[in-house]
């Protein structure tokens, strides 16, 4: 026995500091998996599906390390797809939504036949039936959708409407400019009506330049100013002082204009600035304009990278939201996505490029001026960019190569992006749920009064073609509905939200106070925001117009109820906030209200 003792004890003591050690190791994260297998819970996503909010993805050549996110987006946190419709009938080459709660869609008459015929309609002396379906002119290639009753109102288009551009006027009428051929200098009103009979007017003024590609900005004296077009290189304004009113060189646009990529300078970025001036994004420069003295007051750094941003390049930009703190001047730009060098040129060859895969980020007022990058998860182009309620930007639609222009793009970008503009650089965007369904060249997203994101369109193809072609004409209508929406916010959104204004008032006067009133279940949030929201005229990557300001809450009284009342600051002149209809939304704890519209004018 007293042979056996040393190696006996030292036995148990070895066996105790092992199971010590693995006690330790266990308690401190120390072992692998080849000690304790994680639970399912906790195994990692694979990388097509989507990172936690705010977590960076490195892509090829980033410039910046982020650690990786802990945690992931839950399912509802990624949001919602629905198909509302099997059938637009006509392709949302441009989209825009009108403060009667319809949204506009507008085609090329070129394309021919499209899903409705116009019976009755009398062209070069015939009626339009069954006979003569060939004939462009007897097919609808504009409708009105009707969001509350879910169904389409098909409208005729006198003249092509290809390519062109549009924006608002105070009284909600929408000014549409240009397009190709018979549509060139062409000027239409569309002003929307509660009964939904009316149609396109078509103005018997004249555009002074062809303005086919060209981008449209309201400015504050009610007017809208007209920039560039394809082998233009000057602006104009609608509607005109007079009949001797001329267009304006712009020799920026021919510096920018890029004649081996068929301009990448087209459709402009416009981001009407706090101080009165033009912001001007082409290809990858910008200026700021007095487009009253036809004056360029600032040139701003080129921004970094090769390749462009403009069509046919097809990246995105928005103007981050105004915010009443600052007096509503601190004017900040993103711009992202766009093609790679050479990438037009190779994609008529069959060679895809990938797209740029970053942002650039720059304040524009004041007079240091420096684009900030940063990197998205993947490479984009064809992208739409939507400022949410929640002062979020989504980005949607796209692909990840290729350029603009007929089946010129591959490989369909189907998630989304949200980029959250507070948060710290290198934690800004973060995946959401992916759609099935391609939304490539001329496809269009817009923001809802209801806080989803309408998507329409895609057609690569000259004409409407659904079969043996990669990407079929696209004519589904789907709705995305960002997290926001999700049920379980109910008890903490905002609800029922109206305007008080004073009898025989029917809108908000600038820089005077005005009441809105609003129920929440809950005791609101420490947070509560007041946002408006002036919907765009888009096309081709581009949202025209844009715009969001948050304004002041001066008192904000709750009731027992649950109804609470509070006093809003409107924006002080039509500079920082063009006059027309705005949709207004409440925001407590991040989450948005249905909005409401409002009008804001200066009498």
């Amino acid at each position: 026995m007293a042979v056996l003792k040393k190696p006996f004890f030292q036995l148990v003591f070895n066996f105790c500091f092992i199971t010590a050690l693995l006690f330790f190791s266990l308690q401190h994260g120390g072992l692998t998996s080849a000690v304790s297998r994680p639970s399912k819970s906790r195994r990692r996503t694979p990388a097509a599906h989507t990172r936690a909010p705010g977590a960076h993805t490195r892509t090829p050549g980033a410039n910046t390390r982020s650690p990786r996110a802990n945690t992931r987006i839950s399912g509802a946190k990624m949001g919602q797809w629905k198909v509302l419709l099997n059938s637009t009938g006509v392709v949302a080459m441009h989209m825009t939504l009108t403060h009667r709660n319809t949204v506009l869609m507008l085609d090329q008459t070129e394309t021919g036949r499209s899903g409705y015929l116009l019976r009755g309609r009398r062209y070069r002396g015939a009626v339009c039936s069954s006979s003569n379906v060939h004939d462009s002119a007897c097919w609808a290639h504009s409708v009105e959708y009707d969001i509350n009753a879910n169904k389409i109102r098909a409208l005729p288009l006198e003249t092509d409407t290809w390519c062109s551009s549009g924006a608002f006027l105070s009284n909600g009428t929408l000014l549409q400019t240009g397009g190709h051929g018979n549509g060139y200098r062409r000027i239409r009103y569309f002003n929307p009506c509660a009964n939904r009979q009316c149609s396109w007017i078509q103005s018997s003024n004249s555009l002074m330049s062809n303005r086919w590609y060209a981008s449209d900005q309201r400015l504050p004296s009610d007017r809208v100013i007209v920039v560039g077009g394809k082998d233009v290189f000057t602006y104009e304004f609608v509607p005109k002082f007079s009949q001797n009113e001329r267009s304006f060189s712009l020799p920026f646009l021919q510096r920018t204009y890029d004649s081996g990529e068929d301009g990448n300078n087209l459709y402009p970025f416009l981001h009407l600035s706090s101080d009165g001036n033009l912001f001007i994004f082409a290809n990858r420069d910008s200026i700021l304009l007095d487009y009253r003295r036809n004056r360029v007051m600032k040139t701003y750094p080129r921004m970094p990278g090769d390749g462009a941003r403009n069509y046919p390049s097809s990246g995105s930009s928005v103007m981050l939201p105004l915010n009443y703190k600052d007096g509503f001047q601190k004017v900040e730009v993103i711009v992202c996505g766009g093609s790679s060098r050479g990438a037009y040129e190779a994609a008529r060859g069959g060679r895809f490029l990938k797209a740029l895969n970053n942002c650039g980020r720059m304040v524009i007022s004041g007079v240091n001026h420096k684009w900030e990058m940063e990197h998205m998860p993947a490479p984009r182009l064809l992208n739409d960019m939507i400022l949410l309620p929640t002062g979020q930007i989504l980005i949607i639609n796209g692909a990840r190569n290729g350029a603009g222009g007929w089946n010129n793009a591959a490989r369909p970008s189907l998630e989304p992006y949200l980029y959250s503009p507070k948060k710290k650089w290198g934690r800004r965007f973060s995946v959401l749920k992916a759609t099935k369904i391609p939304r490539l060249y001329h496809s269009s997203a817009l923001l809802l009064p209801d806080g989803r994101v309408l998507v329409a369109g895609g057609n690569p193809n000259r004409n409407y073609t659904f079969r043996n072609v990669a990407f079929p004409t696209e004519l589904r209508l789907q709705a995305f509905t960002p997290h926001y929406m999700d049920r379980s916010y109910h008890s903490i959104r905002p609800s029922s939200v109206s305007t008080n204004l004073e009898q025989n008032q029917d809108s908000v006067r600038y820089g005077e106070d005005f009441t809105i009133r609003f129920r929440i279940v809950r005791t609101p949030g420490k947070v509560v925001n007041f946002n408006i929201y002036a919907p765009p005229f888009t096309t081709h990557s581009i949202s025209m117009n844009q715009r969001m300001l948050r304004l002041r809450c001066k008192t904000m009284i709750r009731e027992r109820s649950g109804w609470t009342n509070a006093v809003l600051v409107a924006p002080p002149n039509p500079v920082v906030a063009p006059s027309g209809y705005y949709m207004l939304t409440v925001v407590n704890e991040g989450i948005p209200s249905i909005a409401q519209w409002l009008k804001l004018e200066s009498v």
